[in-house]
């Protein structure tokens, strides 16, 4: 049996398991995120060590999806907006170190976008974008059956198009990103501005403002309602450019679906070339939390046929 290992790292958890040639995910594991390097590695290390000696060495590659611009030349993270840690460092020959088998690295948004592309929401699509709206915005393209990557790799960064110029300072350097107006971070902003007293919400998550927006509470659904005609705007904005047979959104964001959605689809509609969006389908992605895991290792047995 051949097997694929796949890596996710994220801002909270390490997310990794192991998949077979269909892209079915025989087993993952999660273990929260290091705040430095070396911790890191050995993180990567006990995980590949493990699934190495459960699965028989059937595992022949492995796939990494690493937050930030990723230099498909150079293989270095050049900027991670959440894991400043990464930018620079030697990823790649570090790794070679402890892992005996190809392993392929990208960016975590791609990966997860070649997940839904290959088994989820996205598959048999021409062309797909995959949006993931949680904390932050990622994204990933998929053009005529392959991963857009751009010259260097950098290609698919849609949470930072500009959809608000006067908007607020974004940690990729920019300002009024559509990540920056529609994470969960901004939902809850925008629902502590609209009630007017922020000593009482220091703990409020997006998940409360979205508990309080199902009960009907006016200021909870105007949150929602706010960050929704901003997706609407970066929506309409890849609609069209890109013409894509399939938007695909995904993250812990979209689980407030038509709270989000229905303003969101309501502006696109109103800014993108009506034959354009009319033929461009706009789904909930499928894989969940496992995208990044399922995409790293099947994007690993993508490219193993290229070195074998």
């Amino acid at each position: 049996m051949v097997l694929f290992a796949g890596f996710d790292l994220g801002g909270t958890d390490i997310k990794a398991g192991v998949v077979n040639e269909r892209g079915e995910l025989l087993f993952y594991k999660y273990l929260p995120t290091p705040d430095n390097i070396s911790d890191l590695l050995k993180s990567f290390k006990d995980l590949w060590d493990y699934f190495n000696k459960e699965f028989s060495k059937n595992i022949i590659a492995a796939g990494f999806g690493l937050p930030g611009i990723y230099n498909i030349e150079k293989k270095l993270i050049h900027q991670s907006p959440h894991l400043s840690y990464l930018d620079d460092y030697p990823i790649h020959e570090t790794i070679s170190e402890f892992i005996n088998v190809p392993f392929f690295i990208n960016n975590d948004a791609n990966l997860a976008a070649w997940g839904e592309y290959k088994i989820g929401a996205g598959k048999n699509a021409e062309s797909m974008v995959l949006l993931t709206i949680g904390t932050g915005v990622g994204s990933g393209i998929i053009m005529g059956g392959k991963l857009w990557q751009g010259k260097c790799g950098f290609a698919g960064e849609l949470g930072h198009i500009i959809v608000n110029p006067e908007g607020e300072e974004c940690e990729c350097g920019g300002r009024g990103c559509l990540e920056t107006e529609v994470c969960s971070t901004k939902i809850v902003d925008n629902y502590i501005k609209l009630k007017g007293r922020k000593e009482e919400f220091k703990k409020l998550t997006s998940k409360d403002v979205f508990e309080r927006a199902k009960a009907g509470e006016k200021e909870a659904l105007r949150a929602f309602s706010i960050a929704g005609y901003f997706l609407g705007l970066g929506l309409a904005s890849i609609i069209n450019f890109l013409n894509p047979e399939k938007i695909i959104l995904g993250g812990g964001v979209m689980e407030a679906g038509d709270l989000l959605l229905k303003p969101a689809l309501e502006e696109a509609k109103k800014r993108a070339y009506k034959k354009a969006i009319e033929c461009c389908e706009i789904r909930k992605a499928s894989l969940g939390n496992k995208a990044g895991i399922i995409g790293s290792a099947l994007w690993a047995a993508e490219n193993i046929k290229r070195v074998t």
